[in-house]
């Protein structure tokens, strides 16, 4: 079988059911566009989708033999970015500050999407599901891993951007409390108020490696970077630090997302 369901026994097992994409997700819960891209091998199946799947076609184990055939690439994913989309998987510790858009782990998919469609150049519809599809497949890492630490500052300016329409930023912000509420996610809001601010040169993410070695992040247009210099390391650790300082208490954060939710 090749990468996804669309050549071999999962795609005869769904057409035997007769079932469409759209009726197989609601048994599956998973989105319509998420059945199609494993479908069309633009996906990697995680074991959930496989023993949902399997479950509403019968449990042949058509779809089990299937997946064991697999290998996990990383379509969707920037050339710059997929060094650290491996480390972040293993890490010990995950810390995002952001203050351009939502952080990719608390994204919708509305959102994503929107994020998608306003990319210039334009992007096909097969890039555009590709890019979504491994956009909400990195955020399994935040139920997966119950007992890693995940810390996210985001700026109120982001929180209060419409991108996408009123109804996207509704279910956005419905979102990021429902990802938030974990107890091993952690979000703090950077206030527009702010008098104070240690993180203005931009975007930033650190990890800890198992080893214990510590590394960052920076992202700008068309372009990231994988920090390993201690030194250097060193002092973006020390301002995301100082940013938890002068942002809003989680519970203060929490708060002002539930207000922001009840203007919408």
């Amino acid at each position: 079988m090749s990468s996804g369901l669309r050549a071999g026994a999962g795609t005869r097992s769904v057409e035997e059911a007769g079932l469409s994409r759209a009726e197989l997700g609601t048994l599956v819960r998973y989105s319509k566009h998420t059945v199609e891209s494993v479908e069309l091998g633009r996906r990697m199946p995680d074991e959930v989708f496989v023993e949902r799947a399997e479950e509403a076609l019968g449990n042949t184990g058509a779809l089990r033999r299937a997946a064991r055939h697999l290998t996990r690439g990383e379509a969707g994913l920037a050339a710059w970015f997929r060094r650290w989309a491996r480390l972040e998987r293993e890490a010990v510790s995950l810390c995002t500050y952001e203050c351009r858009l939502v952080p990719g782990l608390l994204q919708s998919e509305g959102y994503a999407r929107a994020l998608f469609e306003n990319r210039i150049p334009l992007l096909t519809d097969e890039q555009l599901e590709a890019q979504v599809e491994a956009r909400m497949g990195r955020q399994r890492m935040l139920y997966e891993r119950p007992t890693v630490p995940f810390h996210f500052i985001v700026e109120e300016a982001v929180l209060r951007r419409r991108l996408g329409g009123a109804e996207v930023r509704r279910e956005q912000l419905d979102y990021v409390l429902e990802h938030t509420s974990p107890r091993n996610v952690t979000l703090q809001i950077m206030p527009l108020e702010a008098e104070y601010h240690s993180c203005m040169d931009g975007p930033l993410r650190l990890l800890e490696t198992p080893e214990g070695r510590r590394l960052a992040y920076s992202e700008g247009q068309e372009s990231g970077r994988l920090i390993g210099d201690s030194k250097e390391v060193r002092v973006l650790q020390q301002r995301y630090d100082t940013l938890r300082s002068q942002a809003l208490h989680p519970q203060d954060s929490r708060a002002l997302l539930e207000r922001l939710r009840g203007e919408t």
